[in-house]
């Protein structure tokens, strides 16, 4: 049983608050790596922190499971949080994350493998290019990152 869980099952579905990590996965052709959740909504790799994991290896640790592409050297990009990003899990789950977020271009491999849990579909993407279905983080990471690289 996870951290979270254990939360659940003292405080029930009330809102949390909860840290989590994902990773604009960047490969050589300048694409975004983005995975399908089973809601159909294409988000970053990525998912909440387990206790003493560190943002940098929970990314990393996300990316492999849901992916199969492991990353190497991370770039923080920035930390998101506010009620836009409010989540409703199906099963009445409320949270409120604060999610910190990097790029890696180190690709240690670009195969990809989905996990069929998390990830029902991943593939790179055009950043002009997006999925008509992309979370909000998506944008908003791929702004301040672009932004950044530009040096504006």
């Amino acid at each position: 049983m996870g951290y979270i869980e254990d939360l659940r099952k003292i405080i029930g579905t009330r809102p949390l608050i909860l840290v989590g990590a994902v990773v604009g996965v960047i490969d050589e052709y300048g694409r975004i790596l983005l995975q399908q959740r089973p809601n159909g909504v294409w988000s970053l790799p990525g998912g909440l922190l387990e206790l003493a994991e560190s943002a940098e290896e929970a990314g990393r640790r996300e990316v492999l499971e849901e992916t199969g592409i492991e990353v190497g050297e991370l770039e923080l990009v920035g930390v998101f949080s506010g009620k836009q990003y409010y989540v409703k899990l199906p099963n009445g789950d409320q949270f409120y994350p604060v999610t910190i977020a990097y790029v890696s271009t180190d690709l240690k491999n670009s195969k990809i493998r989905i996990d069929g849990v998390e990830s029902i579909d991943a593939q790179f993407f055009d950043t002009k290019e997006l999925p008509e279905k992309a979370s909000p983080l998506v944008r908003s990471l791929l702004e301040r990152y672009l932004k950044k690289e530009r040096g504006t």
